[in-house]
């Protein structure tokens, strides 16, 4: 078995052979190996609950590929809740010709990704649509957690709350772009994909809880200032010579006119927390490997209007908006 066929999709004896053979070779545990229709679990207290489609272009890119991008996102989702990560459910959407060598590749990366943040995949589901119908592979993914830290949301931002990013700006989706453009710069830019539950625990049980906590994907860091903005009735103000943002990042923006802060980052949390605990925690950020180049870049200035403004070294003021058009599709 070389490349996936429409066979392997039709529920007989190839479809079998591709879950026993592949899938469950990767991702078995004694959950999903008992491969009944649905699985049944035991929870006590508040669930989190997320899903998600990724369909990132290319599939595989520097510092990972689509499926570490599937379970960190999803673990991520959980985690920003401050919900510790349990379960998992995964739907592969596999195009006819797919090499079968890639998706073993695809399915390792998944597999490391869930025992970092000690998760199962306890169901999932295989389709297989004519060559042409898809670009090689997309995965569909649901997240379960139990709730340790009730109360996170993105309506909590008050005046005074400081906002804080665990890392630099907007790596994923500059490398995204440079690899999808074929701009073989001579960097080491790469995505900053990883799970970072690791990271939002020890905060946790440091005993700093935040008001909110966000990964900015699609839409990137201007994307949820503004939308915790709108959401809490806050204007944000943000310093833009405090952003955390790589020189070849910054380089590429410039030389194809995007903003970094629209650009999407699979492996950073921004924080807002109250102005006592903004200090302790980035003392908590800084000493953790995944939040070396954290940094507090503004604060909750009012209520008076829901808007995210950018001071600039010069002390002039401007609108961060949100980002808008198609920006950069399929970028996870």
């Amino acid at each position: 078995m070389k490349v996936i066929t429409l066979s392997h999709g039709s529920g007989g004896e190839e479809t079998q052979k591709l879950i026993e053979s592949v899938f469950l070779k990767h991702l078995s545990n004694e959950i999903l190996a008992k491969m009944e229709d649905a699985s049944v679990v035991n929870f006590e207290g508040q669930l989190a609950f997320t899903t998600d489609s990724f369909v990132v272009s290319p599939y595989r890119f520097k510092g990972g590929d689509i499926g570490k991008l599937a379970v960190a996102g999803t673990v991520n989702d959980l985690a920003v809740m401050g919900a510790r990560p349990k379960y998992m459910s995964c739907s592969f959407i596999l195009e006819e010709g797919f090499p079968v060598e890639e998706l073993e590749l695809i399915l390792g990366s998944m597999a490391s990704e869930l025992q970092r943040a000690g998760m199962k995949l306890i169901t999932a589901d295989t389709k297989v649509v004519p060559r042409g119908s898809a670009d090689g592979i997309f995965i569909n993914a649901s997240g379960i957690g139990e709730v340790i830290c009730p109360g996170i949301s993105a309506h909590n931002l008050k005046e005074g709350d400081v906002i804080l990013v665990s890392g630099s700006v907007g790596d994923h989706g500059a490398c995204i772009l440079a690899e999808r453009e074929g701009m073989n710069f001579d960097t080491e830019l790469q995505s900053d994909c990883a799970q970072l539950w690791d990271l939002v625990e020890e905060v946790l049980r440091e005993g700093v809880k935040p008001s909110a906590m966000r990964d900015p994907t699609r839409g990137g860091l201007a994307a949820v200032l503004n939308e915790w903005a709108k959401q809490s009735g806050v204007e944000i103000e943000v310093e833009e010579e405090n952003l955390p943002v790589k020189s070849e990042v910054q380089g590429l923006c410039e030389l194809l006119g995007f903003e970094p802060t629209h650009l999407a980052n699979e492996g950073m949390i921004v924080f807002a927390v109250k102005e006592g605990d903004a200090e302790r925690l980035l003392e908590i950020l800084r000493s953790h490997p995944k939040g070396r180049s954290a940094q507090i870049i503004g604060r909750v200035v009012s209520r008076e209007r829901s808007r995210v403004v950018l001071k600039t070294p010069y002390g002039t003021k401007r609108l961060m908006e949100p980002p808008s058009g198609e920006l950069l599709p399929r970028i996870c």
